[in-house]
């Protein structure tokens, strides 16, 4: 890193390298306040999901259908997000209600079973239901690859039948 910030003094001068050392400060603290300023808020009227720019965005008890963990496997482990399904079907993920490998959250069970019995208390159990599984949560990279893959091989093939 000390080469490449000589480098680039030595390529940009002195007004260069600051305005260079500045935007990159910049981002990364524009990226810092976004993660701190990112979280769920469970209280008497929701949930609040804010995404680290705004207020925030409030689902009313009554907007909120189910309440389920998603879990996606990848190379670098298991990883759980807790998240909503609303009235109208949409699907929002719960920011700072998640734990993986990488980020482990020792208290995540416990952070989700309270968000429940939030809802649960909030909510009717007529008004609470299951959404049906959508199909791209039911495909695997694996065969989505292989689908991809089917795909543009055909493709190549019909372009080579095509030009000759």
């Amino acid at each position: 890193m000390a080469v490449e910030g000589a480098f680039a003094f030595y390529r940009l001068g002195v007004v260069g390298s600051c305005w260079l050392l500045g935007g990159t400060a910049a981002l990364v603290g524009l990226g810092v306040s976004m993660a701190r300023r990112s979280g769920t808020t469970v209280g008497a009227a929701g949930i609040t999901i804010s995404w680290g720019l705004g207020r925030g965005r409030l689902y009313s008890w009554q907007e909120i259908r189910w309440i389920d963990v998603r879990e996606t496997k990848s190379q670098q482990g298991t990883a759980l997000s807790a998240r909503i399904t609303l009235a109208d079907g949409r699907r929002r993920s719960l920011p700072a209600l998640q734990h993986s490998t990488q980020y482990p959250d020792p208290d995540f069970q416990v952070d989700f079973q309270r968000v429940v019995t939030w809802w649960e208390s909030s909510t009717e159990p007529a008004a609470r239901f299951r959404p049906p599984e959508r199909m791209r949560y039911k495909l695997t990279p694996q065969a989505v690859g292989l689908i991809l893959g089917l795909l543009i091989t055909i493709i190549v093939v019909l372009g080579v039948v095509m030009v000759d």
